[in-house]
């Protein structure tokens, strides 16, 4: 089991179909767990996929549409049914509050996990941790929407080689990386001169909106960018209605914003042929395209 994937529980947009779910993402990295927009069958869908309920640190929402929350009632109980031991945070826009009341209290049940509240007011980062950086940006959708990025931060690789030839193992390593300098024979040893560089990897979680500032600040640099892909260009005008994006606006993004892996979902059930998505993102994007399809597993890019 990979330490940092993407598992796809769901990548209908408006109305599922025989073979996509509504929408739910859950995000394995490291220790955490974030579950991004669990749409409705979302909790079943985390069974067949093999994702328990106490793997989940933080739910995130982007926006109170069905297609992305109705899902929240299933998934709050199941962590009191589980008795999950730890603190779920949840993260969703604070203009939806009586949206989220309502979902968190749907029917009757007896309320055991503990639900931390923190609802979105506005850009920046929003969590701290050994995970990295969790931060959110504006979207431009219907309804007011948010999208969200995570940044680990940038380190160091250590160079084998120049190790041996300091004398450096063991223990020493580690010493060496916490105080930046170490002495080894007579001589201080600086981190610079044993390792490299390592920029920290970047994640960025892109639902319903038209493009804008806040789209391309998420996907900067992003490892994996899961971003939606409602319509293709085709339909671009319908896209800009309703909110959404084209496969082809979204490759656009991908390849002006240096990402790595794009990964397309959220369509519409008027469409039948996948592949169309991939070629459009494809044709505007020169690194890996992925067309998401529900159970679909996906590695988070190792680091450069």
């Amino acid at each position: 089991m990979a330490a940092r994937e993407l598992v796809v529980l769901g990548t209908a947009s408006q109305a599922p179909t025989r073979t996509r779910n509504h929408n739910g993402y859950f995000l394995r990295w490291d220790a955490e767990g974030l579950l991004f927009d669990p749409g409705e069958g979302t909790q079943r869908q985390m069974l067949r996929a093999g994702v328990p309920s106490s793997a989940i640190t933080r739910l995130c929402l982007s926006h109170f549409h069905g297609d992305h929350v109705l899902g929240v009632p299933g998934v709050v109980q199941r962590l009191s049914l589980d008795k999950v031991p730890h603190p779920v945070v949840a993260h969703y826009p604070a203009s939806g509050q009586v949206f989220f009341d309502r979902l968190r209290h749907a029917s009757v049940f007896h309320e055991v996990a503990e639900i931390q509240e923190r609802p979105l007011t506005a850009d920046g980062p929003i969590a701290e941790g050994s995970f990295g950086t969790l931060e959110v940006r504006r979207l431009d959708h219907l309804i007011e929407s948010f999208g969200y990025r995570l940044v680990e931060p940038d380190g160091r690789r250590m160079l084998p080689d120049e190790l041996a030839r300091a004398g450096i193992a063991g223990p020493d390593v580690g010493r060496l990386q916490r105080e930046g300098e170490l002495s080894v024979g007579g001589r201080t040893v600086r981190l610079e001169e044993v390792s490299v560089p390592r920029r920290g990897q970047r994640f960025a979680f892109v639902m319903d909106t038209r493009l804008c500032d806040g789209v391309h600040a998420l996907a900067d640099g992003a490892d994996l960018l899961v971003i939606e892909s409602t319509f293709l260009d085709e339909d671009a005008d319908l896209a800009h209605r309703y909110g959404h994006l084209t496969a082809a606006q979204a490759g656009a993004v991908a390849e002006s914003a240096g990402v790595r892996c794009l990964v397309l979902t959220h369509f519409s059930q008027r469409y039948v042929e996948p592949e169309r998505f991939r070629d459009e993102a494809a044709a505007a994007f020169g690194g890996d395209v992925v067309v998401a399809a529900d159970l679909d597993r996906i590695a988070v890019p190792s680091r450069r």
